[in-house]
């Protein structure tokens, strides 16, 4: 396995098809986790909802507006962020997923880090996300990095929004 302090993070689309594919990759895997947790799992990417179907066959057109950010360790896709675009000097955070076998070495981390400083330099006011509850590291990552709770935008059950300025 390379070496997790190796990883860097670019925003894509990239240099080429390796962080494309890597990409969908990682977002198959954060959706298939996420349903297995919510109760719901699936045996694979097929037999999730469209609106993920549609993220995994085509991130490039799903995100089209938006910023993806990949953490590469060397050319394998090990982690992603996506930067929803700004509405009225907001922007949400989604989809943050690293590769478990490359946890523990600060992705995650670097890649909320980089988020921040792509909205601040895009002169956004304020980052939220949404989590779920039962995420504990997430949250705590989150928590560790100058997100508070807030009142929830989001109506469904178990999860917790939050925000922070930038």
């Amino acid at each position: 396995m390379t070496d997790q302090r190796e990883a860097v993070i670019v925003r894509w689309p990239g240099q080429g098809p390796c962080e494309e594919a890597g990409l969908a990759e990682l977002l198959a895997a954060y959706h298939l986790r996420t349903e297995a947790e919510k109760g719901e799992a699936v045996a694979d990417a097929d037999g999730l909802p469209d609106r993920y179907r549609a993220e995994i066959s085509d991130p490039r057109t799903a995100f089209a507006d938006d910023v993806v950010l990949v953490a590469l360790s060397g050319d394998t896709a090990v982690g992603c962020l996506v930067v929803k675009a700004p509405v009225g000097g907001r922007s949400e955070a989604k989809r943050l997923w690293t590769d478990p076998a490359f946890r523990g070495g600060g992705i995650a981390s670097a890649l909320v880090s980089a988020a921040l400083a792509h909205c601040a330099e895009s002169g956004v006011s304020t980052v939220g996300l949404s989590v779920w509850k039962w995420r504990a590291g997430a949250i705590g990552l989150y928590e560790r990095l100058g997100f508070t709770v807030t009142e929830s935008w989001d109506e469904r059950d178990q999860l917790v929004c939050m925000e922070r300025a930038v």
